[in-house]
């Protein structure tokens, strides 16, 4: 690279967006963040000290733009949104083109996942969303109304992924600005860039409505910036998008704050179960799809398929055949490339570890992963049959490898579909709706599909999972309900109170 990311992207050099400020991060005093090209890791695309103590700042900023942001109109709130959507779209080749330098995956993915940011906007202003926190009134008697309105939480904290680095924290920040929140963001580690493209974007949509300076703040870091803005005692809410791990201590720093909202949007070991009357051809291709899109990096990738024994021997070869002939290569390839690098050598790294630990366990090698004689951090599609699925061996592995096991009934289709600590994602291949109704009915997953694989949500729809996959606090079209919560009020519009038995009034000498 002739120019780093920060020159050819970038207004700013690397820097913490504070009050409305970008304060460069040079001299800072955290952990240094570095992010290379995937494709070509000898590029390094941003690099920069960090600064933890810009964190109760950023924190301080949101504080005090609140009561203005969150007492401006919903329409004025609108506008902005309304702006930052327009600038998402004409920015969106550029968002896209630093998605694929930064993170990895194909361009085609990456502009797709650009011009969501604007849906985004569209979508929690249509009614499947906008509906679930508009005030409204109900008669009590003849002259009291009920009253419900909603209220923002506050300080929003916004970590998020690496994976969908754009759209996944916009579906969170989005909805928490509607709703008269503002927000504190820290980008990904190992996409820091595209984080601050984002926060220059948003600050500069602000600007230009007018918004009070500190409406949206950003912070880079590693973990130990994260953990010094989630236990910040100014922040109202963290909504989060990452591993389970890491959620579990977000949950564990806040056993004390029971009054602060936690939203966690985490992993999957998502099920696919193909079924003897399954249409074969449109099973092979969603399961491979979901398996292996974004190079298994999504956390609705489908980690384990469930295969009837009647099916088996001609899905089973057809799924090899087409995971073998994935097309692999830069994200930025003119070539029809499926499937681009893992976002670290490390998780190239843990992704062939997991294939090994696989067979050392007892499983059947059927497609090979293994690393392309190139630079880069390439891994090609592993197919690994395994006898069946145990609660206790669980593990999601965040890379190209999916898992086969044959079933001889879909009792046990169920049973295995449930044998797992997530439960975000799950798929059945049928061509009956009563086999659909009862799989729908017994597996516990947040998102259930019939004839259509794992990976792939629709925003107008709610999306979260059970267990170790979330908290029962969905994103997509229900991401308002943690952005907002709702108060009650009597309202008396008379002065005809009844007076209880057991007690005297006496207003005469008043």
């Amino acid at each position: 690279m002739t120019k780093t990311a920060s020159e050819r992207f970038l207004t700013a050099s690397p820097a913490n967006l504070v009050a409305g400020d970008f304060r460069p991060l040079a001299g800072g005093d955290g952990d240094t963040i570095q992010s290379v090209n995937p494709a070509s890791p000898d590029d390094v695309v941003f690099e920069s000290a960090t600064r933890r103590g810009d964190v109760a700042d950023a924190v301080a900023a949101a504080r005090a733009a609140l009561p203005a942001w969150s007492g401006r109109s919903l329409e004025e709130r609108v506008a902005v949104l309304r702006r930052w959507q327009a600038l998402t779209k004409a920015n969106a080749d550029r968002i896209a083109d630093l998605i694929v330098l930064e993170m990895g995956k194909v361009r085609g993915e990456c502009l797709f996942e650009a011009n969501a940011l604007g849906g985004k906007v569209d979508i929690t202003l249509g009614p499947e969303s906008l509906s679930r926190v508009t005030d409204y009134t109900v008669p009590v008697n003849d002259s009291r109304d009920g009253d419900c309105r909603f209220k923002p939480h506050g300080v929003m904290a916004v970590i998020g992924p690496f994976n969908f680095p754009a759209h996944l924290p916009n579906g969170h920040w989005v909805p928490a600005l509607l709703t008269g929140n503002t927000i504190v963001f820290k980008p990904s580690d190992k996409t820091p860039a595209t984080g601050q493209l984002l926060a220059e974007l948003m600050q500069q949509a602000l600007d230009e409505s007018g918004a009070p300076k500190g409406v949206f703040n950003m912070v880079q870091g590693a973990a130990d910036v994260a953990s010094t803005l989630t236990a910040d005692p100014g922040i109202d809410g963290i909504l989060f998008t990452g591993s389970w791990p890491v959620g579990r201590r977000i949950l564990e720093a806040n056993l004390d704050h029971p009054g602060r909202i936690v939203a966690l949007e985490l992993g999957g070991s998502n099920p696919a179960v193909v079924m003897p009357d399954a249409h074969l051809r449109q099973a092979v291709i969603e399961c491979a799809r979901a398996a292996f899109a974004t190079t298994g990096q999504r956390c609705t990738c489908t980690r384990r398929i469930i295969v009837h024994e009647a099916i088996a021997d001609t899905f089973i070869p057809a799924f090899c055949r087409t995971a073998s002939n994935l097309l692999v290569g830069p994200g930025d390839s003119t070539d029809p490339v499926f499937m681009g690098p893992l976002v670290t050598e490390a998780s190239a790294r843990e992704a062939l570890e997991f294939q090994s630990g696989l067979v050392e366990a007892g499983g059947s090698v059927l497609v090979q992963a293994t690393s392309l004689d190139r630079p880069g951090h390439f891994v090609t599609p592993g197919v690994v049959q395994v006898d069946r699925f145990t609660v206790e061996n669980d593990t999601e592995c965040f890379g190209p490898i999916a898992q086969i096991a044959i079933v001889k009934d879909l009792d046990e289709a169920i049973e295995q579909s449930n044998a797992t600590r997530y439960g975000l994602a799950a798929s059945l291949f049928s061509a009956e709706r009563a086999t659909f109704d009862r799989y729908f009915a017994e597996v516990r997953s947040g998102c259930i599909n019939w004839n259509t694989g794992t990976a792939g949500a629709s925003s107008k729809l709610p999306f979260g999972g059970l267990g170790h996959s979330g908290n029962h606090r969905p994103a997509g079209a229900f991401s308002v309900d943690y952005c907002a919560y709702p108060v009650a009020s009597m309202v008396e519009r008379g002065a005809d109170a009844a007076v209880p038995a057991g007690m005297q009034v006496d207003v005469s000498g008043t």
